[in-house]
């Protein structure tokens, strides 16, 4: 054989080799997830988001009964902000909320007065640790460093209206002093809340988290 035909060969065998070396490939055994198992694993990431944002960033709850009118009415929808409250967690300090903030807790031993004995209220601030809160003549007076002749944070604070109009006298005759992880928490409808006059200090590290939005009903909404 010439070289010229050899040269003809070699040609047409490269020509080629790309051809064999695609057929001889194994068949590709990689399994597709199918689809069903994709949902899947989206609807449980997606769940487990939400509990996560539940848990530790931000919730809805529903207002249920009287206590805080006019402020808040029953079956009024909120957003409770928890992010302060985490992070209290994760640092391992103690969050105090401030005055006139409207909170949720979580606060047990109220079967003795009608109630499931643990369950979540939602209240306003009054006292803060350290302070001394006194029920009189109709009125809150607090006591702190600050004010050591004694103030009405109904009086003083926005939520109270003028001159404390939006709040009605405050029953009961008390004398309390806080310790250093308790604050003193009241509805806004006085006669008609089961609150701090009743069954005492809330520990802070009860708190749930902070009222921040009224999203329902819609003509009610507000930024608090």
């Amino acid at each position: 054989m010439n070289q010229e035909t050899k040269n003809h060969y070699l040609k047409h065998i490269d020509h080629l080799a790309p051809d064999l070396e695609t057929d001889n490939k194994p068949p590709d055994t990689k399994r597709k997830i199918p689809a069903w198992l994709d949902f899947l694993i989206v609807l449980i990431l997606a769940a487990l988001v939400t509990v996560f944002i539940s848990a530790f960033v931000i919730r809805t709850y529903q207002v249920d009964g009287p206590s805080m009118e006019t402020t808040l009415q029953n079956y009024d929808k909120l957003l409770i902000w928890k992010v302060p409250v985490t992070w209290s967690h994760i640092t391992n300090h103690q969050y105090v909320p401030k005055r006139g903030d409207v909170i949720v807790f979580t606060q047990s031993g109220l079967s003795e007065y009608g109630q499931k004995d643990s369950k979540q209220l939602i209240k306003r601030v009054i006292g803060l640790p350290g302070e001394r809160v006194v029920v009189q003549n109709g009125q809150y007076r607090v006591f702190n460093k600050q004010h050591p002749e004694g103030f009405n944070p109904d009086k003083t604070l926005p939520y109270g209206g003028n001159n404390g109009s939006n709040i009605p006298s405050t029953s009961g005759n008390l004398d309390v002093n806080l310790d250093s992880k308790e604050i003193f928490v009241s509805g806004d409808n006085r006669p008609e809340s089961l609150d701090s006059r009743t069954f005492g200090p809330v520990q802070t590290d009860k708190i749930v988290g902070k009222l921040i939005i009224r999203f329902m009903p819609v003509n009610k909404a507000k930024v608090f």
